[in-house]
């Protein structure tokens, strides 16, 4: 929601005007000093080059780890990067600059190296029993790769366990369990790893060099081989799902409301698509502008927006305290139809937006519809937006989409039956991620999520740095919030894909994120640092940590959704996510600490 600016510049304002209430929510994060992230680097660097120093010369540590890393048992091969070094070092490093008492750094250290140590620990332990009993040895590639794994994981759980995090809340659950979607799920796991196993075994020169690029990111040849043909066989099945079900016509009355602070310059342009896409809906369609505390002319350039449309009602709804979620609530209770989209108010929909999206509530399984958010096109960042969003949107929610294992829709446009929203309680307060919770939690009641990149509009791009941090902070923060709120679907008994798949798999990447900068610096320290003659770090595995898979698959999303121009972007894209990197440890630098009785009340 941006400060209002002359109509004669068509440009957003530079600088802080972005912030809002929404933006750091005061009681779950810190203000973050611009030094804390380069801290954290700083002190990893130092340790980690002590450690690898170390592990490298000192006699007794060289004949106690052979395998110059904090290995506990022999494994057969060679490793490229000693991974549990690596992840130890950055433990150490993250505590030193976190916003916690003294005391509460040492636990929070105490806790996550203790559980890391102990599942590596048994991991070698049970090495060596399968080696006694059978034989069997594990290959080092496979142990740096779940050491890696592990390490991820370790780092978000504890995050939530000492962070200060929306209290736990109950959580609706569907009353059967949707087999139809495990059953697909488990079919394309089991031809992948079939290719898989079947393209690793061909022993050819490009299989060689993708399994050294690979590992350097902690992940292993999967990356490359198992986890692309996985979502290409989900994306396939997705498509072919959504093409028979998007026949249909279905244009019932829905409610748009869209919350708006200080959206003067915006807000005309944003009802004037939506009046263009009524045009070509058929139904009825009310518009309902949420005015959030706006000081400048939100309301005038409300009405005189209204005045010119002819295809579509509105009116304006006055909501005097602060805060997104708590204009889109007295949005909902404002709302008498059965469906209602909310969007952002500086979204424009295309003229068939309304059309393509309403026709999925044809089926009454459906709960939420979400589409594309293109970036308009022309600030510095909207080329890896677009590239960001064709592999987000466009190609990994069609295959979740295929199993129906969708968790969040994007607020910037999302169309829901009225009734669901209400159900689950509304948009929650006061944390970051009240879209994806909402859409969450009616998921989890048993209504599908459909993520349709027909549903096409046209949603802001930050055209500075600080907005793009503000934006991005609070994105990333989301994955933490919205996880600890539904924890019940992580560590219940109940089983379900979000929660036991989907969620654990958004924290782990969320880890591995935050922690990349931290990986390109620690490879090319342990290229220096390297040697044993057989290490197969290379310069160009160190190259592709900050390359990597992602970028091979936005440039197959890109081609999947036909934009073939969007390819121009993938330089923009590589550096973009090397900023991505660095603004998620940011945010996870950004987590307030709770006390212990906090944390305890939390954990009730």
């Amino acid at each position: 929601m941006s400060k209002a600016i002359p109509a004669s510049n068509p440009q957003p304002p530079a600088g802080h005007q972005y912030w809002s209430v929404d933006s750091a929510p005061a009681t779950l994060t810190r203000p973050l000093p611009l030094t804390a992230a380069p801290l954290v680097l700083l002190l990893f660097t130092l340790i980690s080059s002590l450690l690898l120093f170390a592990v490298n010369t000192v006699p007794w540590l060289v004949e106690t780890f052979p395998n110059r890393d904090f290995v506990f048992s022999p494994y057969l091969g060679t490793h490229s990067i000693p991974l549990r070094i690596f992840i130890l070092s950055f433990y150490l490093a993250f505590t030193a600059a976190v916003g916690a008492s003294s005391l509460g750094k040492l636990k929070f250290l105490v806790e996550m190296t203790s559980f890391f140590i102990i599942i590596c620990c048994v991991f070698d332990m049970l090495n060596v029993v399968l080696y006694e009993a059978y034989g069997f040895i594990y290959s080092l590639h496979v142990v740096e790769i779940l050491s890696g794994l592990f390490g991820y994981f370790v780092f978000s759980l504890k995050l939530l366990d000492h962070g200060s995090m929306p209290a736990r809340a109950q959580t609706p659950t569907s009353p059967r369990y949707k087999i139809r979607g495990s059953l697909r799920l488990g079919i394309a796991v089991a031809i992948a790893i079939g290719l898989s196993v079947y393209v690793d075994g061909l022993n050819l020169f490009i299989i060689e060099r993708l399994r050294d690029l690979a590992l350097l990111g902690g992940t292993g040849p999967g990356v490359f081989l198992f986890l692309p043909m996985l979502f290409l066989l989900l994306y396939i099945d997705g498509t072919v799902q959504a093409i028979i079900r998007r026949k249909v016509t279905f244009t019932p009355p829905v409610t748009v409301i869209v919350p708006a602070h200080n959206e003067a310059h915006v807000i005309g342009r944003t009802i004037a698509s939506l009046d263009a896409s009524a045009a070509g809906y058929g139904g009825e369609v009310l518009v309902l502008v949420l005015n959030n505390c706006s000081t400048d002319d939100t309301v005038k350039a409300t009405w005189e927006a209204f005045d010119k449309a002819r295809h579509l009602r509105g009116r304006v709804v006055d909501v005097p305290t602060s805060g997104k979620a708590k204009a889109l609530n007295r949005g909902v209770m404002e709302v008498r139809t059965p469906f209602m989209i909310r969007i952002d108010a500086d979204t424009q929909v295309q003229p068939a937006t309304l059309r393509r999206a309403m026709r999925h509530f044809s089926r009454p399984g459906v709960g939420v519809v979400g589409g594309l958010p293109l970036a308009p096109g022309d600030g510095p960042f909207d080329r890896a937006r677009t590239l960001e969003v064709l592999l987000k949107h466009g190609y990994y929610q069609v295959a979740y989409g295929a199993t129906d294992a969708i968790v969040g829709v994007p607020g910037m446009f999302a169309a829901y039956r009225t009734r669901l929203v209400r159900a689950v309680g509304g948009f929650v307060t006061g944390m970051n991620g009240e879209d994806t919770d909402v859409s969450l939690r009616i998921g989890e009641m048993g209504h599908r999520i459909v993520g349709d990149p027909s549903v096409v509009y046209v949603s802001e791009v930050p055209v500075t740095y600080w907005h793009l941090r503000e934006q991005r902070m609070r994105w990333f923060r989301s994955v933490y919030h919205v996880s600890a709120r539904n924890r019940n679907y992580l560590d219940s008994w109940r089983f379900s894909m979000r929660g036991k798949i989907i969620l654990p798999f958004m924290l782990l990447n969320s880890a591995r994120r935050a922690m990349m900068v931290p990986l390109a610096l620690f490879s090319l320290l342990h290229l220096g640092f390297a040697f044993e003659g057989e290490a197969t770090l290379t310069v160009s595995a160190a190259l592709a940590v900050l390359l990597g898979a992602p970028t091979l698959m936005a440039a197959f999303a890109a081609l999947a959704n036909g934009r073939p121009r969007a390819l121009l972007g993938l330089p923009q894209y590589t550096l973009f996510r090397i900023v991505r990197s660095y603004l998620t440890l940011e945010s996870v630098l950004s987590i307030a600490f709770a006390d212990t009785a906090t944390v305890r009340k939390n954990a009730t």
